[in-house]
């Protein structure tokens, strides 16, 4: 899968560019405009820098010469998908500006073992400083992207979408919502303030299916209002209410069918709950319209890169 992360003028500041999807309508829209603000980046790389440098790298500082310079790359060692080359620079950035960053393939790209994705050129004591937390972020991203991109082949040929939810890493969700798009996915909700999601306990608090709804729709006719059901007395309970986004919650295949079936298109569905790659295409073919999976978040295992001094 191929994205594109630009930095856009915006008066003085620029932006990482990033949309929801929007669920109600099926537009996927320009998967790279709005809202994910550089200043969010450089903040979050700031934090990491302080957490990792602290007061000095004691081992670098130590046995690198202040006017030694030095070029490195950065190598894939495995195959997958490239997410966060924009977010390493600005790791070396803010070690030090005077580092050279020199991207040799764009995000998205599909590299293979062996395959030098980025070079980083300047003092050396900068860039051993900057090694851990650009690999750090890059690595973490890549996997985001490529656990994304292989659910995404897996559905290859049916309308199912991947989705992520809000089972992201503390302070890193901005970030992780757009490796899953550069690896072909879809972005949920950013959080609890962007759309209304009713889950078990909602409805339970609610008093019913029925009444978490009809409160929900106080909300306004803008926000997107989605409930989530886990049999299929509830799915209808949520069609007579009038639902048109409805969340299949830890369903089997068979059950999942003929809920698809039931609905006849009156209202989109979501399946969530246990998708894995090795269940995604059976899902994906019941004719379900997203598939939502925390593990991208949460649990992705970090592609396997490493810098070397050249």
């Amino acid at each position: 899968m191929r994205g594109v992360m630009e930095f856009s003028d915006l008066g003085e500041e620029k932006i990482f560019c990033e949309r929801d999807a929007d669920l109600d309508s099926g537009d996927e829209g320009d998967l790279h405009e709005n809202s994910l603000d550089r200043r969010l980046v450089r903040d979050i790389v700031a934090r990491a820098l302080a957490e990792d440098v602290g007061h000095g790298d004691l081992t670098t500082m130590t046995l690198v010469g202040p006017t030694a310079q030095g070029r490195a790359q950065i190598v894939a060692k495995e195959s997958g998908v490239i997410c966060g080359l924009p977010v390493g620079a600005e790791v070396f950035a803010q070690v030090d500006p005077s580092v050279r960053w020199t991207p040799l393939c764009v995000e998205g790209d599909e590299v293979a073992p062996g395959r030098v994705v980025a070079e980083v050129a300047g003092a050396t004591r900068s860039i051993l400083i900057g090694e851990r937390v650009a690999l750090n972020f890059m690595q973490l991203l890549s996997g985001v992207a490529t656990a994304t991109a292989a659910l995404v082949r897996a559905c290859s040929g049916t309308r199912a979408r991947i989705l992520d939810t809000r089972k992201t890493l503390p302070g890193l969700r901005a970030l992780q919502r757009y490796a899953v798009r550069v690896g072909g996915g879809v972005n949920h909700r950013f959080g609890l303030f962007d759309a209304i999601l009713i889950k078990e306990n909602h409805i339970l608090a609610a008093g019913g299916v029925r009444p978490a709804l009809e409160r929900a729709r106080r909300a306004g006719p803008l926000v997107r209002i989605e409930i989530e059901v886990e049999t299929l007395e509830q799915l209808e309970e949520a069609l007579a209410a009038g639902a048109n986004l409805i969340l299949l919650d830890n369903m089997a295949v068979d059950m999942i069918r003929e809920a698809v079936t039931r609905v006849g298109g009156r209202a989109q569905l979501e399946v969530s709950g246990g998708v894995t790659l090795a269940t995604v295409a059976a899902v994906a073919q019941t004719g379900v319209d997203f598939i939502s999976a925390g593990s991208l978040t949460h649990s992705a295992r970090a592609l396997d890169l490493s810098l070397k001094l050249i």
